[in-house]
């Protein structure tokens, strides 16, 4: 039997969006498919226009006032929106009759809104996280983290991060292999798990210069090495003393801090997505020992290892 899917959008909804029902629609093509029918919702039906002015065709909620679908699946925006009073009670609603809720980056704040997170985790864009706090304190905002599944509610980041959490729902319906189809025919990563940060390291070092970024290009790909200045130097074809200043000028890091930086993004993830020893990560990722790990982990997230690793478990249970 076909699983529903109500799609939820508003004026102005960010159009990237659209790229989760993709996925459902994917998973349609797979055998034994079709598994999803999907509907586009919106308060007073008709064309909705998206954030870049692309319109879409919806239903209005009063058609589906009966309706009880499995997924709810609500929208975001580049920016937090009010929405009305119908708006709200169709929402509490839908979500009551429904398996699961889930919201996309900003629509979090339509989620709250309802009431619907009190006292659960969420998450939303990093940039917005701070104010989805304060604004609804019974909330439990996680600031960066991909996706979250509190029971049957379900946030996301922004942007990309869509996908990963339509995935996951997907995942949950379908199987991992199944999963991992639907990721190889959207040529995208077979998703990122829930609890990994919203931050690329290489992004945030932000180097400005190709040679920069091929030698920290290198350093990722090359982790388990002891990874030396004069290494990178090389990697970059600089001298050992150009690079060092270069480095410095267009990161604001030293080589070994930003190396640092890498190796606990790697291990952190290779944590929460595998079931390895924390030893076995510490020397895949290129730290000496468990010991500097612990304390590199603790200087980046302010708590050790094996936190993460507890976390990461409770999240997969």
């Amino acid at each position: 039997m076909k699983k529903s899917v109500a799609f939820i959008v508003f004026p102005g909804f960010q159009i990237v969006d659209l790229s989760a029902v993709t996925v459902f629609e994917v998973a349609n093509g797979l055998p034994g498919g079709p598994f999803y029918d999907i509907a586009m919702l919106s308060e007073h039906g008709g064309a909705v226009a998206s954030s870049a002015g692309v319109r879409i065709d919806t239903e209005p909620f009063a058609a589906h006032e009966n309706s009880s679908f499995d997924t709810v699946l609500v929208a975001g925006a580049m920016e937090p929106v009010v929405s009305s009073a119908v708006f709200t009670a169709f929402l509490r609603s839908a979500s009551a009759a429904s398996r699961r809720t889930a919201s996309i980056c900003t629509g979090a704040y339509l989620l709250a809104e309802a009431g619907l997170l009190d006292g659960r985790r969420v998450t939303t864009h990093w940039c917005q996280a701070r104010d989805l706090q304060r604004q609804y304190p019974k909330a439990k905002v996680e600031e960066d983290r991909i996706f979250i599944n509190d029971d049957k509610y379900w946030s996301s980041a922004g942007m990309t991060a869509c996908i990963d959490l339509c995935l996951a729902l997907a995942e949950s319906d379908l199987g991992v292999e199944a999963s991992r189809t639907i990721a190889r025919h959207m040529v995208v990563y077979h998703r990122r798990s829930g609890g990994q940060s919203q931050f690329s390291a290489l992004l945030e070092l932000e180097p400005k210069s190709d040679r920069i970024q091929t030698a920290l290009s290198y350093a990722k790909k090359n982790l388990h090495k002891a990874l030396s200045v004069d290494e990178l130097a090389d990697a970059a074809h600089l001298s050992r003393r150009q690079f060092s200043r270069a480095f410095r000028l267009e990161t604001g890091q030293s080589p070994a801090k930003a190396v640092e930086t890498l190796r606990v993004e790697a291990a952190r993830s290779m944590i929460e997505s595998s079931s390895h020893p924390i030893d076995v990560v510490a020397r895949e990722t290129g730290f000496s020992d468990p010991e500097r790990m612990r304390r590199a982990f603790i200087r980046a997230y302010g708590m050790p290892p094996q936190s993460i690793k507890r976390a990461a478990r409770l999240e997969a249970a």
